[in-house]
């Protein structure tokens, strides 16, 4: 029998590097072997995935040294890197910078690097249809981990590019419907009446990155748009309310009330919806669902996704 090739999965501990090791480790095949990389190992996340059979090994993306020593002798990789953990762009690329150098260190033959497009590329930071955010860019989300491609490439890393949107679970989370004075359910999104935003259940990331592992070199070199769902605002609303049993309208709030919100990250938010309906043409059209069905066929639908979450998503 064959010694099973190692996947080194960055932010295992997290929603999106979680949901690759528990896939990975779901493989009734068992191609590959998970060595989670997490800067804290002893974590109650880390040691659940011990107890499904992962190897947990330390790994700081701030620290080069031991994120070439984690990846030493794996195969292959799946990278994500976590803006939100500290909010600077400059240092999310300094921390994609260290993953790269590191994968092409080690040797590995495939990452999957889960990212999101520059949205410089559509939109220059001449255009003043938004603002500019940390001095160069409009969705510094997007932004760092888009310019951080090219960093894989240089480095001749082979490499899969793995372009995600956003995730259900923001409606049980920071965009949950709230309830008014009247009592009823709203949803309150910077999003345009009628526009179209691709959604995706945060760990159909794991699972279509563990399919484009398992394909062998077939997607090296190749971009993967990922989405589970193109649905607007008053469809996202609608299918809330038919999972919790109880209706959700929806309002479209301007993208510039939105972002003198004032909470921390309400530019960001706006920037990135406004980035969604600005160019929903070319967002939507880069993530195709009839074809990432066939490299995933379990892909969830908002409404399936929302059925499942049904308790968690319910608004007292």
């Amino acid at each position: 029998m064959n010694e099973q090739q190692i996947i080194a999965v960055a932010g295992a501990t997290g929603a999106q590097g979680g949901g690759a090791a528990r896939a990975i480790l779901a493989d009734p095949e068992h191609r590959f072997a998970v060595r989670a990389l997490t800067r804290d190992p002893e974590s109650a996340a880390a040691k659940q995935l011990a107890d499904l059979g992962a190897q947990v090994v330390r790994a700081d993306f701030g620290d080069e040294a031991s994120t070439r020593a984690a990846l030493e002798g794996a195969y292959g990789a799946f990278f994500v890197t976590n803006f939100w953990a500290h909010g600077s762009a400059d240092r999310e690329l300094a921390e994609i910078g260290v993953l790269a150098r590191s994968a092409k260190a080690a040797g590995l033959q495939h990452v999957v690097w889960s990212t999101l497009e520059d949205t410089r590329d559509l939109l220059p930071l001449h255009d003043d249809r938004m603002p500019v955010l940390q001095d160069r860019f409009n969705v510094p989300h997007f932004d760092a981990k888009g310019e951080g491609n090219d960093l894989f490439a240089a480095e001749g890393v082979p490499t899969t590019v793995l372009n995600t949107t956003f995730f259900y679970q923001g409606f049980a989370k920071d965009l949950a419907p709230q309830r008014g004075e009247d009592g009823a359910l709203t949803l309150t999104l910077p999003f345009e009446d009628g526009k179209l935003l691709a959604g995706v259940d945060v760990d159909d990331i794991g699972r279509t990155a563990f399919a484009i592992l398992a394909a062998g070199d077939q997607y090296i070199g190749q971009t993967v748009g990922l989405a589970g769902d193109h649905l607007t605002g008053a469809q996202y609303a609608e299918q809330l309310g038919e999972a919790i049993g109880e209706p959700v309208r929806f309002q479209s709030v301007p993208y510039d009330i939105f972002r003198g919100f004032g909470f921390p990250g309400a530019d960001e938010i706006a920037n990135m919806f406004q980035y969604y309906g600005d160019f929903e043409a070319e967002f939507i059209g880069a993530r195709d669902l009839e074809q990432a069905r066939r490299l995933n066929p379990d892909l969830k639908s908002f409404a399936a996704w929302a059925r499942e979450n049904a308790d968690s998503l319910r608004v007292a």
